[in-house]
């Protein structure tokens, strides 16, 4: 039996991550840590500033994490400070907060990392190599929708987009949006929508004379991102301790 605890239990992904663990029968979720102190299916919920308490009380096998940057920071190090595997899907880390978090987990937890959870998404990163790999001279744009109260842009998975694109091009310019007399020229174009209850969108059109392609990925339900992340904590249970990527988990 896999014993889970979640940090950021109490809002959309803790909760529905919660929901998958409760239902598992090889998992047993033992509670969580929060803003505020409270239940998740019954489990006791404290504050974060409680979290090394929580952690040696309960010993969890796995944290996963679905929060914010600064906050996930110090629940990876009160984690690797425990002994306790990691399952982190918060983005929008600063480099020096990366550098910290490397620093915390080598040689001491496993620990999975992902901006995305999700397969169809991991999956959909390796098609947008692949296509870069052979559309490098057609014109780049990408673009991301989410909800409106999502706090970082562009999204980590659509930063992740980048990082592929410069791995198979080169670094080229980047241009957030654009207004005015703008002439395109080898830069990739970033877009970012923000709006109502949007789970996730994002695509990445090539385009050249005469031909586009749009590869694109949509997600309809959170539980998506949950159940992947559900999936990389059965996988990283008893890894050695170092930092794994989700196509790591799907072996792709």
């Amino acid at each position: 039996m896999i014993k889970v605890a979640v940090s950021g239990a109490l809002g959309r992904m803790g909760t529905t991550i919660g929901r998958i663990v409760d239902e598992a029968p090889d998992m047993e979720l033992v509670g969580g840590v929060d803003v505020r102190e409270g239940t998740l299916f019954g489990k006791e919920v404290v504050p974060a500033a409680r979290i090394d308490e929580f952690l040696k009380e309960k010993k969890p096998d796995i944290l996963i994490d679905f929060t914010v940057a600064a906050a996930a920071v110090e629940n990876i190090r009160a984690a690797a400070r425990n002994n306790v595997a990691l399952v982190v899907g918060t983005t929008g880390f600063s480099s020096e907060q990366r550098e910290s978090i490397r620093s915390a987990i080598e040689g001491n937890v496993p620990a999975v990392i992902s901006s995305n959870f999700s397969v169809g998404v991991n999956i959909f990163w390796k098609l947008v190599r692949e296509a870069a790999r052979e559309l490098g001279d057609y014109d780049i744009e990408v673009t991301e929708a989410h909800h409106r109260y999502k706090k970082d842009a562009p999204s980590g998975t659509a930063k992740t987009i980048l990082e592929i694109l410069d791995q198979e091009l080169g670094d080229r310019e980047k241009v957030y949006g654009r207004v005015g007399a703008t002439e395109r020229k080898n830069e990739i174009g970033v877009h970012v929508v923000r709006g109502g209850d949007i789970v996730g969108d994002h695509s990445v059109l090539f385009a050249g004379n005469f031909e586009c392609i749009e590869i694109s990925h949509r997600a309809y339900d959170r539980a998506v991102f949950a159940q992947g992340a559900v999936r990389a904590a059965r996988w990283v249970a008893g890894r050695e301790p170092r930092i794994y990527a989700m196509q790591d988990v799907l072996g792709i």
